[in-house]
């Protein structure tokens, strides 16, 4: 973990510290977060005024606030191992690779969530969707009317999942795409002491597409959204580049994964997962060891 502390100057002109918590997604290297927040979980720590959550990120963010321990990774070593999931065949006839829908719905179905516990919370989750004909960001505050329709959304991997699911009337994809770590938002929404759990090791960069062409003929309906997809790595390591130098009234704490990392976007090795898994609660008990 890595912590930038503000400036002692600036704390007394500050407003009271809101904690926020933010995880960003990358599909299967979301058995990272899953290990950090069942560590979370295991020593009842849970001091946060929001989460942001994107993909991967979202989902085990419900897990989490929903207190359900051990679910997200029954989710991600269970169902998001089986076929209905990632085909390449149907894929290559042109079905879904990644049936985001399917894993959802059914992991919902199948493995109790205790949604009433986080309705009844006290912490709010705000999920990233990108809209798919305006390229920008959405952040929509979780509850029992919107929840399917967001976190299948925010999961949708564009390409990989062939549709835009519809949230008030708007086609939308990976939240990703606009926002894939939306420590910026929380920020601005006025939090100051930010948890951050990414899932690429220190160091990380994306790299920009090299041929422009390519989005802009993939997303040829929705031009906005290829324009997103084109810059989509400037705003990441820009991102990143913010969570290394916060604003002075800013706390930034981060929890990595270690640089052996080797869970990869579409990684269906079980002994890979559980690895990840491990590296993850031990990187959260290590968090809570430097929190206490």
């Amino acid at each position: 973990m890595s912590t930038r502390e503000p400036a002692s100057e600036k704390i007394e002109d500050s407003p009271p510290i809101s904690r926020a918590l933010v995880v960003e997604g990358g599909a299967m290297r979301g058995i990272f977060a899953a290990g950090v927040l069942d560590s979370f979980l295991e020593h009842n720590y849970q001091p946060f005024w929001r989460a942001y959550g994107v993909s991967a990120g979202a989902t085990n963010l419900i897990g989490y606030l929903a207190g359900d321990h051990g679910r997200n990774r029954k989710i991600i070593i269970g169902h998001a191992l089986q076929p209905e999931f990632i085909d390449w065949k149907r894929f290559a006839t042109g079905g879904h690779l990644c049936d985001v829908s399917w894993l959802w719905h059914q992991s919902f179905n199948d493995v109790p969530l205790s949604l009433d516990r986080y309705l009844t919370g006290t912490t709010e989750l705000w999920v990233t969707t990108t809209s798919a004909r305006t390229g920008e960001a959405c952040y929509f505050r979780i509850d029992e009317r919107n929840i399917h329709d967001v976190f299948t959304a925010s999961c949708a991997i564009p390409i990989a999942y062939r549709d835009y699911p519809m949230v008030n009337g708007e086609p939308m994809t990976d939240g990703g795409v606009a926002d894939a770590i939306p420590v910026i938002r929380a920020y601005e929404d006025g939090a100051r002491d930010i948890t951050v759990v990414l899932s690429r090791p220190t160091g990380y960069r994306k790299k920009p597409p090299k041929f422009a062409f390519v989005p802009k003929r993939l997303f040829r309906d929705y031009p906005a959204l290829a324009e997103a997809s084109l810059r989509r790595a400037e705003r990441y390591n820009a991102t990143l580049s913010f969570i290394e130098n916060p604003p002075g009234d800013c706390t930034v704490r981060v929890i990595v994964p270690p640089a052996e990392f080797a869970v990869g976007r579409l990684t269906r090795k079980l002994e890979l997962l559980e690895q990840g898994y491990q590296e993850g609660h031990q990187a959260g008990l290590s968090y809570l060891e430097e929190m206490s």
